[in-house]
């Protein structure tokens, strides 16, 4: 069985607080940019940076089990939880590159919205990306894998 996809990203400094860890409202900028590239990779960047395909974040909850440090290598394997009439969830996973310890986790609830910011139904081509993933596939930010 392969991976779920992959998103690699290096901890910067200035993401540390002052016990020397990632700050914990980082995680949700990490979701953010993992996510983007998992779209991204399943085939819709075009789409979500046009505006043609939108969505809004409506809950994410995150648990944390260990702490993550300044320049590590932070692996974030994305997939998709729950599928629904016009939301979605994406669950992100956070280890150290290349350990199976997850450190935290993160659930993001989003909702499908048309321009005018009101709820519509996922189209069913979206759906279907959703629900197939991006297995194996990985985009790598931090220059390293190790």
């Amino acid at each position: 069985m392969s991976l779920p996809f992959r998103y690699y990203l290096r901890v910067r400094y200035g993401e540390c607080d002052a016990q020397k860890v990632v700050f914990n409202a980082r995680y949700g900028e990490y979701v953010d940019l993992a996510i983007s590239e998992f779209l991204r990779a399943i085939g819709y960047g075009a789409e979500m940076a046009s505006g043609e395909l939108d969505f809004q974040l409506v809950k994410q909850t995150t648990e944390w089990k260990a702490p993550s440090r300044f320049d590590e290598v932070l692996e974030c394997r994305v997939f998709t939880r729950h599928l629904g009439n016009t939301s979605f969830t994406l669950g992100v996973e956070f280890r150290g590159a290349g350990e199976e310890k997850l450190r935290a986790s993160s659930d993001t609830v989003y909702v499908m919205v048309d321009r005018k910011l009101a709820k519509t139904p996922l189209p069913e081509a979206f759906r279907a990306s959703l629900q197939r993933g991006a297995e194996g596939l990985s985009t790598d930010h931090a220059a390293s894998q190790g």
